[in-house]
């Protein structure tokens, strides 16, 4: 009896880790009503610096250093219309790339996005 009891809490231990670790994608988008522009030079190139050109410098599509970014996301297709389709919007609130964005970083995206993806200051 204790034999079968040992086995079945590991069992249900194994289970719980396995289930744990499985990767989820979180597409669900927030409803979008931007009221303020954001603006790419004052608020989306710092997040970017800041939370993305230390993996995304050079060497890895897109370019997010401050003197490409801009060029890189609009000729890679990154910011395309729907917003929450975009890319870039996918990007950051799939798994993989969540945890280097805020919620309101996470729109801020979005609502640049929507608002045209403009390089604007």
């Amino acid at each position: 009896m204790r034999r079968i009891f040992g086995a079945l809490i590991f069992v249900l231990i194994a289970g719980a880790a396995i289930l744990s670790s499985c990767e989820h994608h979180s597409f669900l988008v927030e409803t979008v009503d931007p009221v303020d522009s954001v603006y790419f030079g004052a608020v989306i190139q710092p997040l970017l610096e800041k939370k993305c050109a230390a993996c995304h410098g050079g060497s890895k599509d897109p370019d997010l250093r401050a003197d490409r970014s801009y060029e890189s996301l609009v000729s890679g297709d990154y910011v395309t219309l729907p917003a929450e389709e975009s890319r870039l919007y996918r990007k950051v609130i799939s798994s993989g790339h969540a945890a280097y964005t805020l919620p309101e970083e996470k729109l801020k995206i979005l609502y640049w996005i929507t608002q045209g993806a403009k390089n604007n200051k």
